[in-house]
């Protein structure tokens, strides 16, 4: 028989359950560190951590979003790196390497550093942060109902999109702040016919940075060109120059960096013009342009591009351009104009990548410069669907699926480029690609649904990162987040190629089914 439990004596009071013990709390030492000491712990952690320390409390919120916090970890995580990879600034460096408030080497981001207190480095992080895995938002831009004849142009500066066409003029629009409408002016009319002359080619002042202003430079099918400043504050377009038609046809291309401005027309001409700055008269318009050198060239192919950029001598106007060739079917060429500040001619040169050899224009300059390295590029059998230099980057898009990285070489005295190396890693024909400054660069394929970022600076330096280049490693594919896609149509394909970036967006020009066009913003923030 089992027993029957015995049932405890009431009386007893050795039966009675012991008291619950008391958990004896830690004492908080941590809290009454001084601000100064925890910021030296924090400055130990990792930025997932820092995040996680920001939701404690109200205290640690502001310190974990400590400025120096962030600015070290900005430039330890993207800054660092990015010098390792730089043949010229990673030898001889490693102490510069090193964060310190005082005498680390920024490269080219000092101007976030010169911004002071006013620089949100957490916020810097994180669109830096965002680029490198892809993830944006998206929201879109309606510009036209119906595809304009001649297309749409459109450039990007500084977070406003510029568009012009004959139909709705030129105007400017906000990628931020809901992408709302900014400026809008028509164009000027014919005499003769009355109608709009249609625009060939578009361009924005690269020094807008430098001055403080938004200039536009216009060419139009009739071989003029006219120049447009945005006024932020009446919200419209100051008129301050406009030049009469050439005999030399449509302008296919312009640049401009004032107060120069550099054009090509359909007959090869490859002028530059230089404007006297400030204007005189009491509108503030520009006096005329002084014409100061013109080329004719005879070896430029679209698609190409146009650019200006300072040098130690005065000023260096650069062509960059598609050549067809009856071996390899295209390769790329380059041609420099050298000038005084005065706007004296110094030299003029040409390089392509199937000879890096270049035989100057003017009388007595010095021998052809030969470049000791293979120079055979990668055959391109089709014709490039676009072009964009930033020296020394010239990258071209291909309609199998690959783009080409050069890298053009300048001195006082020689000009070169180097072989070309493919690109991989988009899954369709690549329709435009767009490079900045630092090789950071952005292509989209033609059906618009594919878009990668690429990080090409020093891609040629080594065999390393060669290899990279042709994995597709140096890319990443960018997934916006889709509960903050606003108003984006699923069906829009890509239309005429057209991609532009900056600091914090990406603008892809898009074109539905029903044939309305629309201005696709990828916000990085």
């Amino acid at each position: 028989m089992r027993k029957m439990a015995k049932r405890p004596n009431e009386e007893d009071p050795s039966s009675e359950s012991p008291l619950k013990r008391i958990r004896a709390t830690p004492p908080d030492r941590i809290s009454k560190l001084s601000d100064e000491l925890l910021l030296r712990i924090l400055s130990n952690l990792s930025v997932t951590t820092l995040n996680l320390c920001q939701g404690t409390s109200r205290r640690f919120h502001a310190l974990a979003a400590d400025s120096q916090l962030w600015k070290a970890a900005y430039y330890n995580r993207f800054v660092r790196p990015r010098a390792a990879r730089i043949p010229g600034v990673r030898d001889g460096v490693a102490d510069h390497l090193i964060f310190s408030s005082k005498s680390a080497k920024w490269l080219d981001e000092e101007s976030f550093v010169k911004k002071g207190r006013e620089m949100n480095w957490q916020r810097q992080y994180k669109i830096r942060h965002n680029w490198s895995r892809g993830r944006c938002g998206v929201s879109e831009i309606q510009v036209t109902d119906c595809p304009p004849v001649p297309h749409l142009l459109v450039r990007y500066h500084a977070g406003i999109v510029f568009t012009v066409d004959s139909e709705h003029g030129l105007r400017a629009w906000s990628s931020k702040d809901g992408q709302k409408l900014l400026a809008n002016t028509l164009l000027h009319i014919a005499d003769q016919t009355r109608r709009a002359i249609a625009p060939t080619s578009l361009a924005i002042d690269s020094r807008s940075a430098e001055n403080c202003v938004h200039r536009v430079a216009i060419g139009f099918e009739d071989g003029a060109f006219s120049i447009f400043e945005l006024q932020m504050k009446s919200k419209d377009f100051l008129h301050l120059h406009k030049n009469t038609s050439s005999s030399s046809g449509m302008l296919s291309a312009i640049a401009l960096a004032s107060p120069y401005l550099l054009v090509m027309t359909e007959k090869q001409q490859l002028s530059l013009y230089k404007f006297e700055e400030p204007g005189t008269s009491p509108n503030r318009n520009l006096d005329p342009a002084k014409l100061l050198i013109s080329f004719k060239s005879h070896t430029s192919w679209p698609p190409l591009t146009l650019s200006i950029r300072p040098s130690a001598q005065g000023l260096i106007a650069s062509i960059a351009y598609a050549l067809p060739t009856y071996l390899t079917g295209w390769s790329v060429g380059v041609q420099e104009v050298c000038l005084s500040p005065d706007g004296k001619l110094l030299d003029s040169r040409v390089a392509t990548a199937l000879d890096p050899t270049f035989q100057s224009r003017l009388p007595g300059a010095s021998e052809p410069w030969h470049n000791e390295e293979d120079s055979s590029p990668s055959p391109i059998f089709a014709k490039p669907t676009s072009l964009s230099y930033s020296h020394p980057y010239l990258l071209v898009s291909h309609p199998d699926n690959t783009l080409t990285l050069y890298l053009a070489s300048s001195t006082e005295t020689s000009l070169s480029i180097s072989a070309g190396r493919r690109l991989w890693g988009h899954t369709s024909s690549v329709s435009g690609a767009e490079v900045g400054g630092r090789g950071k660069a952005v292509s989209v394929s033609s059906r618009g649904n594919e878009l990668r970022v690429w990080e090409l600076e020093g891609g040629l330096a080594s065999a390393a990162l060669r290899r990279r280049l042709t994995t597709g490693a140096l890319s990443v594919r960018v997934s916006p987040d889709h509960s903050s896609v606003h108003n984006c149509g699923v069906e829009a394909t890509l239309t005429k190629g057209w991609v532009g970036f900056d600091d914090e967006n990406v603008v892809v020009l898009r074109e539905k089914s029903q044939g309305q066009q629309a201005l696709v913003v990828y916000d990085f923030t």
